[in-house]
């Protein structure tokens, strides 16, 4: 069987079903298709849903399944890759625990499918077509959670069943905030988009000056991570201390990893990360202060460059990685 380079990317969100025809030797993609995730009405009917999307792209660009050397899936949570079932998804709601995602979607569609965590599909596509390029890369998506992806010399490192790479929870306090992982100081639990809009609701509440009861109309549900960076943007000192805290503690994880692995890049992408370098410069001194064994300044802390796309171009090349033998 030739080498095909033609893959279908799925990157099933809370939210969204995103997918999209893959040229995995370009990065180019086409026939993107999005969709509400039925997740509510079971995990059977959101493979389906994945199914529906594969012969709309197919019907949109033109193909056969017979151009195609597979779909690859990212999935937000842990998975058991031999198997290619899903162990637990913190995010989608219903049971997910053991299900046969790759075997029941290829049944669905007679392709070959492999499965990845999606924060280690963005980590592919970053290292391969985005900002990552050329280099051994550590990624971090800021959002709802913190996730994250190693790639280390030129292969995605993924450990034991592919559970390496979970860097937001890399621990800064023993004595931290619980976090939803069941440790404890992750930096996921100080960091993540949710813990910023907490500490805006918490400025808010203390009675501090800072223009984010304004921006929030004084409804302290409507504090949001973009609404803090717009008053921090704006000169707002609570809100900006907010970014700077978060950079700091994003800054001493990312220390621990470069002091184990020392990769070349440090890539931060996810909703968070439109803050820019509100949140990167703080992640820089702080990772810096902390480096004592290298060059700091070898080490490039830089924004992603792909955007939503990467997620679904490293699940395409992840499911080219796995294509069977011929």
């Amino acid at each position: 069987m030739a080498d095909k380079n033609l893959f279908i990317g799925i990157d099933l969100g809370g939210t969204n079903i995103k997918a999209a025809l893959v040229n995995t030797d370009t990065g180019d993609i086409s026939a993107t298709r999005s969709t509400p995730t039925h997740s509510r009405e079971g995990h059977d009917a959101v493979i389906a849903q994945m199914a529906v999307l594969t012969e709309e792209i197919l019907l949109a660009s033109n193909k056969t399944k017979a151009d195609l050397g597979g779909i690859g899936i990212g999935i937000p949570g842990a998975l058991d890759l031999d198997k290619g079932t899903t162990v637990f998804l913190p995010n989608l709601p219903g049971n997910w625990r053991n299900v046969p995602v790759r075997d029941q979607l290829s049944r669905l569609t007679g392709l070959h499918v492999a499965i990845l965590n999606d924060a280690r599909s963005m980590t592919l596509g970053e290292w391969k077509f985005g900002a990552g390029r050329g280099f051994d890369t550590a990624c971090y998506t800021l959002g709802t959670g913190i996730g994250g992806g190693l790639v280390l010399n030129g292969q995605l490192h993924l450990g034991i069943n592919g559970s390496a790479g979970e860097l937001g929870h890399v621990s800064v306090d023993l004595n931290g905030p619980k976090c939803g992982c069941g440790s404890r100081g992750c930096i996921e639990a100080y960091a993540s988009g949710p813990a910023i809009a907490a500490m805006g609701m918490k400025a808010v509440v203390q009675g501090r000056t800072t223009t984010i009861a304004t921006l929030c109309g004084g409804d302290l549900n409507k504090i949001t991570p973009e609404l803090v960076c717009d008053a921090a943007r704006n000169g707002d000192e609570a809100a900006r201390e907010i970014y700077e805290f978060a950079g700091n503690i994003i800054g001493a994880g990312i220390a621990n990893v470069i002091s184990a692995v020392t990769p070349r890049r440090i890539v931060i992408g996810g909703g968070v990360a439109a803050a820019g370098e509100l949140i990167l410069d703080p992640i820089r001194r702080s990772m810096r202060s902390r480096v004592f064994l290298v060059d700091a300044l070898q080490v490039e802390v830089v924004p992603a460059q792909m955007g939503n796309n990467a997620g679904l171009v490293g699940a395409a090349l992840w499911a080219r990685s796995q294509q069977p033998a011929a």
